[in-house]
């Protein structure tokens, strides 16, 4: 009954509507209404069954030194409109890596071979070797446009804690305490990897993490991109030296830093090489003052910005490290295309000019004091347990275990920061002699990829770089004899030179001394010698 009533009153709204000449658009809009219900129905399967066979939509590769984002070949990106049309966008080209280059017909580079050395017998040990570099505005115009590849390793990030504890040998807190296992670890490399690479403490590399800067100075170390030229001096151990041949392009566009501590800023200060009214530049040297360094050891504080300018310069593409003691000769980017980019690496290191295996150089590491015996016994030992045996000709086309590491040419790409950060690890848990730890790291990475690095002759190196001595050394410098014609009793013992003397002093003084050297008696003589073999061979 009630049914019956309600469609009663049903067709009663209905003839009253049409009454009034309506019911047309009442049927109308009824129908409207049933088919965008369809369309949404249709439609709903339609986009629910397209969306179920995209893979991924987002960024992957994501490299941390501010290069784009690589595509692995087996994803894809695809995106369908329905509207009477199918829209599919594939994924994107797959990126561009810089393949390398080869001189052209000609070039006088492309046929240059060494020259054999000069026969001159009464000059012995290393010297320097010609090198054919091309002039400064080729070279900059064959820098790469795009990076290098990194094999295997495309997205490297660092561990951070503020709170490490050392569970095994070796290790600081600078270092983060890395464990055996973690250690291990790192060397399996893969796409993405997060390691220990010192600065683990603070917000970000230099802001209280033990080696810290004044927020001005890493502002400007921030802006610095494209080429950069490192150095440092601690503990004032060395003289500043100042590049020459700089070409006027590397020096608007090449970053100059030079790394001091304190008390190298006393030094500085008390030479007036160092004041307010330069902007803390010496030269071409922008220099950097280092607060709360992490080790007691100067030559460890060193080993920092040497292996780990990717983390203090995030926008660099290519570093050229130096150390304090040499005198830059060649134009930085002349450097790079010699020994970087005309042979399409991204490391470049000199062999050692005598040693090339690493046992012979722990052995000559001992005998002339650079570390304690027990240590570099223990770190020897340890790597013969992985393996590490004596160099041989099985090891070719590897020419050398043993670098001369004082000079360090490389691009920031994520597997030689990768080498850099794990090489700093080594020098963390064992002992600063780096020469000592390079080839078990290099080793251990080149067998799970197909990552090289580039040896060059140490007379290569002789030949853009010019060897001087370490403060230490000057100051021990035998003075001149008295005069011929003083009868003197005795001569006092000489006296070590002044704290506040001027590097320019020392270096007007020591030129003397070397035109006086030759009137000098015997022993005193043959101590010269004894710092000249010591100056041409074994490097701090």
């Amino acid at each position: 009954m009630f049914i019956g009533k309600e469609k009663d009153e049903m067709f009663m709204w209905i003839f009253k509507f049409a009454a009034r000449k309506k019911l047309g658009m009442l049927l109308l809009c009824f129908v409207s209404i049933a088919v965008v219900l369809w369309i949404l129905y249709v439609g709903k399967g339609e986009v629910t069954q397209e969306l179920g066979s995209v893979r991924s939509l987002g960024f992957i590769n994501i490299s941390t030194v501010g290069f784009s984002g690589h595509s692995s070949p087996n994803d894809e990106i695809k995106i369908t409109i329905y509207n009477d049309k199918k829209i599919t966008s594939q994924s994107p080209p797959p990126p561009i890596y810089n393949t390398g280059y080869t001189l052209l017909p000609g070039n006088p580079c492309e046929t240059f071979t060494l020259p054999p050395p000069p026969a001159d017998k009464k000059r012995i040990g290393p010297r320097p070797c010609p090198v054919c570099y091309l002039p400064v505005e080729e070279a900059i115009n064959l820098m790469p446009k795009a990076p290098s590849f990194s094999p295997i390793l495309q997205n490297l990030t660092y561990i951070h804690e503020e709170n490490s504890t050392k569970s095994e040998f070796g290790g600081s807190v600078f270092g983060g305490y890395p464990s055996l296992k973690q250690r291990l670890e790192s060397y399996d490399v893969k796409e993405s990897m997060k390691i220990h690479c010192g600065f683990v403490r603070g917000d970000k590399p230099g802001h209280n993490t033990g080696f810290d800067i004044n927020d001005s100075d890493l502002f400007e170390m921030n802006q610095c991109q494209g080429v950069l030229v490192a150095s440092a001096i601690f503990g004032a151990y060395d003289l500043i030296q100042q590049p020459k041949n700089i070409s006027e392009a590397s020096k608007k566009n090449v970053c100059f830093f030079m790394f001091i501590d304190e008390q190298t800023q006393k030094f500085l200060k008390n030479s007036n090489d160092l004041n307010d009214n330069n902007n803390k530049k010496i030269g071409l040297w922008k220099i950097i003052v280092v607060h709360n360094l992490p080790y007691t050891d100067p030559r460890r504080n060193g080993k920092i910005p040497k292996l780990l300018l990717h983390r203090l310069f995030p926008n660099v593409r290519y570093s050229l490290w130096v150390d304090a003691k040499l005198e830059l000769v060649v134009d930085p980017y002349q450097i790079l295309e010699r020994f970087l980019w005309r042979k399409n690496t991204s490391f470049a290191i000199s062999r050692h000019y005598k040693r090339f295996d690493v046992f012979v150089e722990a052995e000559a590491n001992k005998a002339a004091a650079k570390y304690d015996n027990a240590s570099i016994d223990f770190q020897v030992d340890f790597y013969k347990t992985e393996g590490l045996t004596p160099y041989s000709e099985s090891k070719l086309p590897i020419t050398s275990d043993v670098p001369e590491g004082c000079v360090v040419i490389r691009e920031h790409i994520p597997i030689s920061n990768l080498f850099t950060c794990l090489w700093f690890n080594e020098v963390d848990r064992f002992t600063s002699r780096d020469q000592i730890s390079f080839s078990t790291v290099r080793d251990k990475i080149m067998f799970n990829t197909n990552w090289t690095l580039y040896m060059f002759l140490d007379c290569e190196r002789r030949n853009f770089v010019v060897q001087g001595y370490h403060r230490d050394i000057l100051e021990h410098w035998a003075p001149p004899p008295p005069p011929t014609f003083q009868l003197a009793v005795s001569s006092p013992s000489p006296s070590p030179i002044p704290f506040d003397e001027t590097p320019k002093q020392i270096v007007t003084r020591l030129r003397r001394d070397r035109k006086s050297r030759r009137h000098r008696p015997a022993k005193i003589r043959g101590r010269g010698m004894l710092f000249k073999k010591e100056k041409e061979g074994d490097h701090a």
